[in-house]
């Protein structure tokens, strides 16, 4: 009887021993298991909407931003397991353009009224960020140094980027004396084909901007003008709206890009500037005359928006656009 007694007692024993570790086995496991929930980078980073993000990639006139994120791979880390494609587009209506085909997910460096312009035609355009102000950076340049009024341009063959805001700037230049682009003669093309056309006598007037404007400077031309009090010479970082509803995952590590980039120009200023005078075949001289120009602050303000107001009118003053819209819709 004693020895049965005694077997029955090692049987629950086991029983417990065996329950005991199948509860901790289990707790553990629970506990593994929320903490991945709780903490989902100790797992494998959840796969974003996207496998491949076209981006386009303008490094004139001095788009520090830009040459800092590609040189960085900064869209990379916060993208993960997504192709970054470099679009290499610098006209601003063919950037808006290759947003509306989808050739290109994000316009990183848009001019202000490139982007009023698109939105004018109905286009489906969102401006996420701004990357860039600096109406002082843009000038119109010449040889004849006799230029010292609006007036003195009548009949002048003058070059630079349509749709730009170097464009804007001679409007608003000519404007001054109520002159407009019918006044001189206006031809459309890049801003180092300008610079080249002024050099060889082919213009009377570059509209130059960056390190094209700095050369033309050191090089002993006449400036006529800059922006300031011309225009508000603001770039603003765009998409789709629908690309950015269908993607919020995207615009967030795109947002949080842009903060890191800001963040680096800001505690890397030498390694920034070594970086952005390599790219753009600077010297210290010409990157240290031309970057405090720049105001890079991405959130976009009141004054931001005040600032896209007037170029909308002076859009539309100047025939640019046909339609009125209102401009929150740029950003809402």
């Amino acid at each position: 009887m004693k020895n049965k007694f005694l077997k029955i007692l090692s049987i629950f024993a086991l029983v417990f021993a065996i329950t005991s570790c199948s509860n901790k086995d289990n707790t553990s496991n629970e506990n593994i298991s929320n903490a991945n929930m709780s903490n989902p980078s100790s797992n494998t980073k959840e796969k974003l909407s996207i496998d491949e993000l076209n981006v386009t990639y303008v490094t004139s006139p001095l788009n520090v931003p830009s040459i800092i994120e590609k040189n960085k791979e900064i869209f990379a880390k916060h993208l993960p397991n997504v192709k970054i494609n470099y679009k290499e587009i610098t006209s601003g209506a063919d950037q808006t353009a290759a947003l509306a085909s989808g050739d290109v997910d994000l316009l990183y460096g848009l001019g202000g009224s490139s982007a009023i312009l698109a939105k004018a035609n109905g286009q489906d355009l969102k401006v996420l960020n701004m990357y860039s102000k600096a109406p002082k950076a843009f000038s119109l340049f010449a040889k004849d140094d006799s230029i010292k009024n609006p007036s003195d341009l009548k009949g002048k063959k003058i070059g630079g980027p349509v749709g730009t805001n170097l464009h804007q700037e001679l409007l608003a230049y000519l404007e001054k004396e109520n002159l407009n682009e019918k006044d001189v003669e206006f031809s459309n093309m890049s801003i180092p084909d300008a610079a080249a056309a002024l050099d060889s006598g082919n213009l009377d007037v570059a509209l130059l901007g960056g390190p094209a404007a700095y050369k033309a400077k050191e090089a002993g031309l006449y400036e006529i003008t800059n922006g300031e009090d011309l225009i508000d010479a603001m770039i603003c970082v765009a998409s789709s709206e629908k690309f950015a509803k269908d993607h919020p995952d995207v615009i967030k590590a795109i947002n949080d890009a842009q903060k890191e980039i800001a963040e680096f120009m800001e505690k890397n200023k030498d390694q920034t500037k070594e970086i952005v005078k390599k790219e753009l075949d600077l010297d210290d001289k010409a990157y240290e005359y031309m970057y405090p120009m720049y105001d890079f602050s991405t959130k976009i303000t009141e004054d931001d928006k005040k600032g896209f107001e007037r170029t909308k009118k002076f859009m539309l003053d100047n025939k640019m656009i046909e339609k009125d819209f209102d401009i929150n819709l740029l950003f809402k």
